[in-house]
Parts: structure tokens; C-alpha cells; sequence
């Protein structure tokens, strides 16, 4: 997310030459030969479109990006801080880094001026994540809304599919928007997802999610052949991801919990879950689909805490 700006961001004003030229191969290539997804699709095209937008502010734009100086690079970063979160100043040169990457192997640039650039340090955070109690009294909300009839049974029962699928199977928002019938395994209580960079795995799903699953497709959904999608509006339509992180957002809200977290955290709070239950750190890696051991051993520290306080209250020595 961005910081407030001291000084506005650049409006990139991207010329439809411009796109056609640099931009446009560019995503056409991540997401049909790299098949990545919209999300980091949509994202490189912001890096590049705010990249552009500085340079023409800056004068520094001429006509092609291979004739960039290192000190150009510095400079934008530089100014870039003063607006985006660490985090995301990563993820923007990261992006710029593919797309001179990708010039440079088609022979259009000679150079990739954000190779070896210095960035902030990012700051070592624990991921934020729900205790069992805490996701007890989030998975209960859509039921406690009906108690009260302030839903419709369709709308609770699918309410209540989404949040048992993204915390029974550590679902990323973006896999539950694209789960097709055709995806899950009911007997072996299983779903195959495509995951980052179009990777599949075999997500187990868990009993009361495959309950909750089969009364929904039982009494309130009309189609459920191979390409039909699992969770679906009022109209039957696949529901969009934005509208799935609105949804979690309201049950957090209704739950009383921290209004910072993310539908996110219900796949924090899965790792987390199993890790302190004593799950196998690579088993978990299997789980969330991570493509680096690293990743997952983020949560390890939460679990490396609770272990602390067991020894504080069971150890004779302690």
C-alpha cells in the first residue's frame, strides 16, 4: 500500500506508442508464455507505467529506456520511497528488473539499469494471524447472521464455504475466485488449485469444509459441472476476488477482530495452525505452495513461541 505522498505521484500518461511498443509484449509475455497471474501482471504494468510517469516528469525519457544511467536508477528509487511502502518499492523494481530482462533478451536494450540496485532493507515482520478461539468466532459469523435472519441461507451457506475452504485448505484468495467443481475430489476431501506461477498442488480441504461444501452444492447451487465455479453470487456468477475479500473483511468486522487484518491472515493463521499442532515444516511448505523452504519458515517463530510457553508451564527447570 502506498504512503501518503508528500509530493504527488507521477501520472505516467502512458502514449498508446509507447505501450504498444514497450508495455504491451511485455505482459502479453508474463502472462501467456510465464503464465503469471493478473494480480502480478496488473502489478508489473503499475511499475513500469510509474516508472514512465517519473522519467517524463524528470525530462530523462527519450524515446527508448536502454539509455538509462545508474544514477538515474538511484535517483528514481530515491524518490520512490517517498511513496510507496518498503515493500512495495520491492515489488516495483522486481518488476522492472523482469521487463528490462525480458528487452534485453529480444535484443532491444543492452542493459538492465536495475541489476544489482540497492534497496531499503526490508523490515523482518512476524505475519499477523488468528488464534483458534479468534477463527472460531470468525467461521461462526455467517451462521449467527442467519440465527438472527439478517441473511438469506444461500448467502450464509456461501459465506460460510468461503471462509471453511480458505482456512480448511490455506486457499489464497485468488485460488478459492478460481475453484471449479471439476476441481475438487469430494471423496478424498481434496481440491487441486493452480497456485503462483501456475503451479498446481492438492490442497486437503478437511471435514467440516467438505460438509459445508456439500450442503451448498446439495441445496444452493444450480450448476456444478467440471468448469462450473464453486463460489458464486446471488446470480450464480463466479464471485470476483475483490468481492471474496470484501466478504472475509465484513466477518472480521462482525467477529470484532483487528480491522488491519487481511482475508490473508486466514492462510497465516493455517500455518500457524498446523505448525503448533506439530506438523512437518516441509510438509507445510507441500500445503501452501511455497517455492522456497524460506518462505514458510516465517511461521515458525510464532510456533517457536507457543513451544517457549509450554516448557515455561510444563518444565520443572524452567
Amino acid at each position: 500500500m502506498s504512503k501518503p505522498a508528500s509530493n504527488p505521484a507521477p501520472e505516467s500518461g502512458l502514449p498508446a506508442a509507447v505501450a504498444a511498443e514497450w508495455l504491451q509484449p511485455f505482459c502479453d509475455y508474463l502472462a501467456k508464455e510465464r503464465r503469471y497471474s493478473d494480480y502480478t501482471v496488473r502489478n508489473y504494468r503499475q511499475a513500469f507505467e510509474d516508472f514512465y510517469g517519473w522519467l517524463q516528469q524528470t525530462g530523462r525519457w527519450g524515446g527508448a529506456p536502454d539509455a538509462l544511467t545508474p544514477r538515474d536508477t538511484r535517483d528514481f528509487i530515491i524518490e520512490a520511497q517517498r511513496r510507496f511502502q518498503r515493500r512495495t518499492l520491492h515489488n516495483h523494481v522486481s518488476g522492472l528488473r523482469t521487463f528490462f530482462r525480458f528487452w534485453m533478451q529480444r535484443g532491444k536494450v543492452k542493459r538492465n539499469p536495475f541489476a544489482g540496485v540497492p534497496l531499503p532493507k526490508l523490515e523482518k515482520t512476524l505475519p499477523k494471524f488468528l488464534t483458534e478461539s479468534q477463527m472460531t468466532l470468525l467461521l461462526d459469523g455467517p451462521q449467527k447472521l442467519l440465527a438472527k435472519s439478517a441473511i438469506e441461507p444461500f448467502a450464509a451457506w456461501r459465506d460460510r464455504l468461503v471462509l471453511e475452504l480458505l482456512y480448511g485448505g490455506g486457499l489464497r484468495v485468488s485460488e478459492l475466485a478460481a475453484l471449479n467443481y471439476g476441481s475438487l475430489d469430494v471423496d478424498q476431501g481434496s481440491a487441486r488449485v493452480l497456485g503462483k506461477g501456475r503451479k498446481e498442488r492438492i490442497c486437503p480441504l478437511g471435514a467440516v469444509a467438505i460438509a459445508v461444501l456439500k450442503k451448498f452444492q446439495d441445496e444452493f447451487a444450480r450448476r456444478t459441472g467440471p468448469q462450473d465455479p464453486v463460489v458464486v453470487n446471488d446470480r450464480h456468477q463466479r464471485l470476483p476476488v475483490r468481492a471474496v475479500q470484501l466478504l472475509v473483511k465484513k466477518y472480521l468486522v462482525l467477529a470484532e477482530l483487528p480491522r488491519d487484518l487481511s482475508p490473508h491472515k486466514l492462510r497465516h493463521s493455517y500455518a500457524t495452525h498446523l505448525l503448533n499442532s506439530g506438523a512437518d515444516l516441509r510438509a507445510v511448505q507441500e500445503l501452501l505452495g511455497h517455492a522456497n523452504l524460506t518462505t514458510t519458515q516465517i511461521y515458525t517463530h510464532t510456533s517457536v513461541a507457543r513451544l517457549k510457553q509450554i516448557y515455561a508451564k510444563a518444565h520443572p527447570r524452567a
